[in-house]
């Protein structure tokens, strides 16, 4: 996928080195812009293999608004793990504090409370927000139905009052979806961009909701575009992207869906890929 790798060239061409809370530099540059047609077929990387699997169990975990990371773990997904809310435990980087943060299940109000219940007063991953908050993705869905011309579907994840309680400030913090001559297409915003791990899970993930989407509102599968903050490359990560860029894109992959009745009642299983020709994984240490 040339729109991913072009990315992962300017960042090591023109990327400065940059410290970070995670003690691991970065190489990083200011701004880039991921786009895609989806008519192209389904974005997932492979010059090297994704677990599509994963992606899919995170996008349902915050379609249902779900911030209890055992939910993920109870399906062998593992991918929020190393955190939790800074409310239970707070973060550090010893091997005590990286214990407790991996035993403890609460996340906190991130990204799935936010599309499901912006505003609200968030309790804990077991208790119903009390107020329950404004339900952003029913409302965008629901738009999609009676005004698909409406330039203000928006949904946000970035709330400031919830941000001291969040495992993580969400990284992709906001996504549009727009119609244009009967296509949807999906726009994305990102403050911070881990280019090796976390823009390939993004990239999918939000090529998966805009096929949902576009199942659900009757339109066609539009233009992905991701518009990308601060886009880096952690230093032990260049060689495998180095490696990445050696190997020669296969045709992309397609999806096919089994029926459901709305994308509030999707389940990860209801999605599969067809035809997913890839490299090799190749291993990315996390920087935490």
């Amino acid at each position: 996928m040339d729109a991913y790798l072009n990315i992962v060239r300017k960042v090591l061409d023109q990327g400065q080195i940059k410290e970070n809370r995670t003690g691991v530099n970065t190489i990083a540059v200011a701004g880039a812009m991921f786009e895609h047609d989806m008519a192209r077929g389904f974005p997932l990387l492979t010059t090297k293999y994704v677990p599509f699997a994963l992606v899919a169990q995170e996008l349902e975990f915050f379609i249902k608004g779900i911030t209890d990371k055992n939910w993920l773990r109870d399906r062998n997904n593992h991918i929020w793990d190393e955190w939790c809310s800074p409310a239970k435990v707070t973060y550090g980087h010893d091997d005590v504090t990286r214990k407790k943060m991996m035993d403890e299940r609460e996340l906190g109000p991130i990204y799935g409370f936010q599309w499901r219940h912006f505003g609200g007063g968030y309790q804990a991953w077991d208790k119903a927000p009390v107020p329950a908050g404004v339900d952003q993705l029913k409302h965008l869905v629901a738009t999609l139905e009676t005004n698909p011309d409406d330039r203000r579907m928006i949904v946000s994840a970035w709330n400031p009052v919830d941000l001291h309680q969040m495992a993580l400030p969400p990284c992709h913090y906001g996504f549009q979806v727009t119609v244009i001559n009967g296509r949807l297409n999906l726009l994305w915003n990102q403050r911070s961009v881990d280019t090796a791990l976390g823009l390939p899970f993004n990239i999918a993930s939000y090529g998966l909701l805009l096929t949902l989407l576009a199942l659900e509102s009757g339109f066609k599968p539009g233009t992905l575009v991701g518009f990308l903050g601060d886009t880096h490359i952690y230093e032990t990560h260049v060689q495998g992207l180095r490696q990445q860029l050696e190997r020669k894109p296969f045709a992309l992959p397609g999806i096919e869906n089994t029926p459901f009745s709305s994308i509030f009642d999707w389940q990860y299983k209801n999605t599969v890929l067809t035809g997913y020709q890839h490299h090799p994984a190749i291993r990315f240490d996390i920087a935490v």
